[in-house]
């Protein structure tokens, strides 16, 4: 099942217990709203199926896991509504995976940028390739990543978190992730990777249900007040994407990536 989108896609894909949510879009896998609404629900769906035991969620194409936050879609936004609401789809995501019964397998082949961080943290367990890179580049934008913060902080801490809001140009190697508590697993090939993405998710497949879902809510025991809290977050960006610097620089970036887009 294929849901189409501008420029982009949400695939599902069920197999034996294992349902495969893969997102796709023409500019490095980033995430414009739309896009984000429609997986937080396949996510939400997922997690209701009874047939699914264990989700997948992948990238299209082999370089870029996620570039995160759509630099169109930023730039349309005039309004601090505009602002809470597009900011609001990374909110949407993170808590339906954060309350999906199922275990959330993360499939990283490429680099991931800030909404893209989040997604990698939000996931209950991720599986990266040795060349996956990631970078929190929200605060050279003009605002900071403040949605996805918490889902990041809780996963690798408030040290490495604060590291990578701080220095917002510099990447960071699969290694750093994986030492942090990022990536769970890092291979040296794509076959690798997905060879134990497999694995994993067969083996989950055949595990108790009624196990993991307990497991799953202890693991996020204490984010309950998510749903509030994450909106929240979305606010403060929303406001601050309105800035004359946050415009600039998104201008700037966007301006960047055209030029190197072939005519």
């Amino acid at each position: 099942m294929i849901h189409e989108i501008q420029e982009g896609y949400v695939k599902i894909d069920h197999d034996h217990g294992v349902t495969t949510i893969e997102f796709a879009h023409s500019q490095s896998n980033s995430l414009p709203g739309k896009l984000l609404h429609e997986l937080a629900k396949e996510i939400h769906l997922a997690g209701l199926d009874p047939a699914t035991k264990v989700i997948i969620l992948r990238s299209a194409g082999d370089r870029a896991f996620c570039a995160g936050a759509s630099f169109d879609e930023l730039q349309r936004i005039k309004t601090e509504a505009e602002g809470t609401k597009f900011f609001g789809g990374f909110a949407e995501v993170i808590n339906a995976m954060r309350k999906c019964p199922k275990f959330i397998i993360g499939r990283i082949q490429g680099k991931c940028v800030g909404g893209g961080v989040g997604l990698a943290a939000a996931v209950d367990y991720c599986i990266a390739w040795e060349k996956a890179e990631i970078k929190l580049s929200e605060l050279s934008l003009g605002f900071g990543p403040f949605v996805i913060g918490p889902a990041v902080e809780r996963k690798i801490g408030s040290s490495a978190f604060s590291q990578l809001a701080i220095d917002s140009q510099m990447w960071r190697n699969a290694d750093w992730s994986k030492k942090k508590g990022l990536f769970a697993e890092v291979h040296e090939s794509i076959d690798n990777m997905d060879h134990y993405v497999n694995r994993l998710a067969n083996q989950l497949a055949h595990s108790s249900l009624e196990a993991m879902k307990e497991l799953k809510k202890s693991f996020w025991k204490g984010t309950e007040h998510w749903d509030e809290l994450l909106h929240e977050k979305a606010a403060i960006s929303g406001r601050l994407v309105l800035s004359d610097q946050a415009q600039q620089a998104i201008a700037k970036v966007r301006k960047a990536s055209e030029a190197k887009t072939p005519a």
